[in-house]
């Protein structure tokens, strides 16, 4: 089979190479995929930046998500078979011809869906998903605020929130914000062009924000938090500041890292105030469950038109390293796929 593999940390013209690879099998727990398209995540782009400390060691196939269709049944797993359509997490291995991923963080399509629409299922809604309804609950009426909202994550928190009644926030970079009002934010805000931490203020008074989604950590993470009232919430799932600039640092992700500050457990007690992070990685390794639920929950979103993930591109597999160019470049609108059909 054919795989795509991470050679080199740098720019993505010169990090990738098609190779031949051996063919995986499916272990107990597992099911084995034939690809036809392959989901791309920013966590794609700080690895192949050296800056994601979670990715295998050189030469790596990464890739999180992928949809297609099932070759072999492992050991165990019940509730799917052999020829089926799904969509599937995968822990690293999913930009490539066939992978094998445990079967809890497997799906099959809703019907009318292909395989480039499904990958939107599966790491980015469920990250969303459980963001806003496993980390915390949403009520009416709540003021939320969400970063880099046009994102694949960003655009089903902001459906979650809205079907909840909240007041929503969002921040995306230029151009982006006719968007964000299409999708029912209040207040989109350029960061590029307003700092979200002085805008917000202007626009709530004397209130402040009942919870935050953040994905861009560092000093905007600690902006994000001195917004917040007594009894709010900040959801970290991310940390994408650490890829600013063409070249990445050590620096950089220390700076990123005091960006964050440091924060005494008595002052969130005494606000009642909460920090929660969300790595979807340890869910798969230590809650299956909750990542079998999530991707179930998802589906049942979309079903019942609450929900509805964006396909933004399409790349052939052979162009990589212009789909992550283009992934970088946060000119995307949801998600991003190569697809391995010919």
């Amino acid at each position: 089979m054919k795989a795509i593999f991470l050679k080199k940390y740098g720019e993505s013209r010169d990090a990738f190479e098609i190779r031949d690879a051996e063919m995986p099998v499916a272990g107990k727990g597992e099911v084995l995929i034939k690809v036809h398209s392959s989901g791309l995540n920013f966590a794609d782009v700080m690895a192949r930046r050296g800056i994601y400390h979670d990715a295998p060691p050189l030469p790596a196939v990464l890739g999180y998500d992928v949809a297609g269709t099932i070759e072999e049944i492992g050991e165990g797993v019940q509730g799917l078979k052999k020829g089926e359509m799904v969509t599937a997490m995968t822990r690293f291995g999913g930009y490539a011809e066939y992978v094998s991923t445990m079967a809890a963080g497997v799906h099959s399509i809703p019907k009318g869906w292909d395989s480039a629409k499904a990958t939107t299922l599966t790491t980015q809604a469920c990250t969303a998903v459980v963001c806003a309804e496993e980390a915390l609950n949403l009520y009416p009426g709540d003021k939320v605020l969400i970063q880099a909202a046009a994102g694949g994550v960003g655009r089903v928190l902001i459906q979650l929130a809205k079907h909840k009644g909240c007041i929503v926030f969002a921040t995306a970079s230029t151009g982006k914000q006719e968007y964000l009002k299409e999708m029912g934010v209040d207040y989109p805000i350029d960061y590029l062009k307003e700092d979200f931490s002085v805008r917000i203020p202007e626009i709530l008074g004397k209130e402040k924000l009942d919870v935050v989604f953040d994905n861009l950590g560092g000093k905007r993470y600690k902006q994000a938090l001195n917004l917040l009232g007594p009894g709010g919430k900040i959801v970290s799932y991310g940390a994408a500041d650490q890829n600013k600039g063409s070249k990445t640092s050590k620096w950089g992700t220390i700076k990123v890292g005091l960006g964050f500050g440091f924060h005494s457990p008595i002052k969130l007690v005494g606000q009642s105030k909460a920090m929660i992070g969300v790595n979807m990685l340890r869910i798969a390794d230590h809650k299956p469950h909750i990542l079998k639920n999530a991707l179930q929950r998802v589906i049942e979103l979309c079903d019942a038109g609450i929900i509805d993930p964006r396909l933004d591109k399409v790349f052939p597999a052979e162009q990589i390293a212009d789909a992550h160019d283009y992934l970088e470049s946060r000119k995307s609108k949801g998600k991003v796929v190569i697809n391995w059909d010919k």
